[in-house]
């Protein structure tokens, strides 16, 4: 069952993000499925990359303003 998971390093390849950034998703719980095993984190393969929320909360702030 080894070979279901994938590494920091090859999510961070796959998604184009960096690897710290891969380390705080799992840690917020954003990637379904992701287990620590002690300082190492295992994240399925089939896993999809979280969406960004940054552009959605932009339109909000504008919208807040008006």
């Amino acid at each position: 069952m080894v070979t279901d998971y994938m590494s920091v390093n090859e999510a961070s390849k796959k998604w184009g993000i960096s690897v710290r950034r891969i380390q705080k998703l799992c840690a917020e719980n954003r990637i379904n499925g992701a287990v620590r095993f002690s300082r190492v984190w295992a994240i399925p393969r089939n896993a999809q990359k979280p969406i960004d929320g940054r552009l959605k909360s932009q339109r909000e702030r504008k919208q807040n303003r008006a």
